[in-house]
C-alpha cells in the first residue's frame, strides 16, 4: 500500500507541474498576443509577479553567503528560462520516473 500511495503523490506533483506549466504558457500567450509579438513569460518573471521580496532575498543571501558567481551567470540563467519550460520539463521526468511499470510485471508473469 505504501508504494501505490507514494506513486501517486509523485503522479500529483508531476501533473500538477504540468498545470503550471499550461498557466505559464497561456500567460506567455496572452501576454504575446497583447503586444504583438512573442514575448517570453521568464521564470523570473513568474517569482517576481508572485513574491518579489522572497527574489530579492534568495539574490541577497546567495551573493552575500554563497559566492555572487553563483547568482550571476548561474542562478541568471535559471530566471530567464520560459516558465513553461521550467516546469514542463522536470513534471516529464517525475511523470516518466513514477510511472506504474506493468509491461515489466507481465514479462516475468509469463502473460
Amino acid at each position: 500500500m505504501g508504494r501505490r500511495v507514494a506513486r501517486l503523490l509523485c503522479q500529483a506533483v508531476g501533473w500538477g507541474l504540468v498545470v503550471l506549466a499550461l498557466l505559464a504558457g497561456g500567460s506567455e500567450l496572452a501576454m504575446s498576443i497583447q503586444s504583438g509579438g512573442w514575448e517570453p513569460y521568464t521564470l523570473g518573471q513568474a517569482w517576481a509577479s508572485i513574491d518579489l521580496a522572497s527574489l530579492n532575498l534568495v539574490q541577497a543571501v546567495v551573493q552575500r553567503y554563497l559566492h555572487p558567481a553563483i547568482w550571476d551567470p548561474g542562478i541568471i540563467m535559471f530566471l530567464l528560462l520560459p516558465a513553461w519550460l521550467v516546469a514542463v520539463v522536470p513534471a516529464a521526468a517525475i511523470i516518466v520516473f513514477c510511472r506504474r511499470r506493468a509491461a515489466k510485471r507481465r514479462v516475468f508473469e509469463g502473460g
